[in-house]
């Protein structure tokens, strides 16, 4: 890698804008400042940290699920649009699918690809979650236990597992999940509020793609959703304005304080209106939109950096959207060298117009080619 590379922008840094110079080699060297006035010219670029999805499924054609080498296919293609680091993301499925799938990730997660995005680990959606709120996932839950989960961890690392907490024993097997170092998500849940606040209290850390696929905001009746906006520090949130009405998008806001953005992506992002695989199932793009053949949604076809714009849209300052789509993710990860632009961290950087369109972007060093 060229120790001398560097890019010429307004640069995002912990502390602030600064207009002038990012130096990297895989790392981030220096940023050096032109001590002028970061919002002047509006034609130098934006340099923004690189995004970190934590829940993909899908893009370009193909899905996680089906093993062999989609999570590099995957990873190439969420990269194009800014995303420099990701979790690959299961569905609810059979034993042998699922042990396929992170036998397939294992090998992405290990060695990252040229061009891709870094493949930090696994987000384990399903088994784990209640039949009463399978939401797009078809109907193979099980219930865990703690061997179940480590045989799993075992072929690859899981970072975030998506749980049900009200089923079973699933209360009790959060802190020994925790204890592994995974981050225990309530999601696709028919569970109480009482129920949500139960497994925040055992050490549950977030909360998957938050309102949807879980109890709500009923004020007599008070669901997981209502805990989350209640008690949570960190949940996910699809941002694609089609899982959540920006009223709900901007209620959660003021009330999580690091609420962070994921896509939700499916195979058929980048691709053309069609059919496309989710798991097992398969499911529709039109219009932008991805549905079962029933009309529910089923994941996105989202990407991050329209994820970046669709908050800027809704008000947010472009600094704050920047964390919702990188810093907070890695914060909740434990990653103090991503989502931040500082000497020492991995140089993983997205340049944007004027118009916060991806203009160049950056993995651990390496320019992503676009075309």
């Amino acid at each position: 890698m060229n120790p001398a590379a560097f890019l010429h922008g307004r640069v995002l840094t912990p502390s602030g804008w600064v207009r002038g110079d990012i130096h990297f080699d895989q790392r981030i060297v220096a940023i050096r400042s032109e001590h002028a006035d970061p919002r002047g010219d509006n034609e130098v670029p934006y340099i923004l940290p690189g995004f970190i999805d934590l829940h993909v499924h899908g893009g370009a054609g193909v899905d996680i699920m089906q093993g062999g080498d989609t999570a590099v296919t995957v990873a190439r293609a969420h990269a194009r649009h800014g995303t420099t680091a990701l979790l690959g993301t299961t569905m609810t499925a059979e034993a042998d699918d699922i042990v396929r799938a992170l036998q397939g990730l294992a090998g992405a997660i290990t060695q990252r690809a040229p061009g891709t995005a870094r493949v930090l680990g696994v987000h384990l959606e399903g088994p784990f979650i209640s039949a009463e709120r399978l939401g797009a996932q078809p109907p193979l839950v099980v219930e865990a236990t703690l061997d179940d989960v480590r045989q799993l961890h075992a072929i690859a690392p899981i970072k975030v597992l998506t749980m049900a907490p009200e089923i079973g024993q699933h209360l009790a097997l959060i802190p020994a999940l925790s204890a592994l170092g995974i981050r225990v998500q309530l999601g696709h849940s028919a569970g109480s509020y009482e129920e949500g606040v139960a497994a925040l209290d055992a050490g549950a850390a977030g909360f998957t793609h938050l309102f949807n696929g879980m109890t709500g905001v009923d004020h007599y009746h008070p669901g997981i959703a209502t805990a989350a906006l209640a008690h949570a520090q960190y949940a996910e949130l699809i941002p694609d304005l089609q899982h959540v009405h920006p009223g709900a998008i901007r209620t959660a806001l003021r009330a999580i304080p690091r609420l962070y953005c994921v896509t939700d992506a499916t195979a058929a992002t980048g691709m053309p209106d069609g059919e496309y695989a989710l798991g097992v199932q398969r499911v529709h793009k039109c219009l932008g939109c991805v549905r079962l053949e029933s009309g529910s949604l089923a994941g996105s076809a989202l990407t991050m950096d329209q994820a970046l714009r669709n908050l800027v849209a809704l008000g947010l300052a472009l600094d704050d959207a920047s964390d919702r789509v990188s810093r907070f993710p890695a914060d909740y990860l434990g990653l103090e060298d991503r989502g931040r632009l500082q000497p020492g961290a991995w140089a993983d950087l997205v340049v944007l117009d004027r118009d916060l369109r991806v203009q160049q972007v950056v993995v651990e060093g390496e320019r992503i080619t676009l075309d």
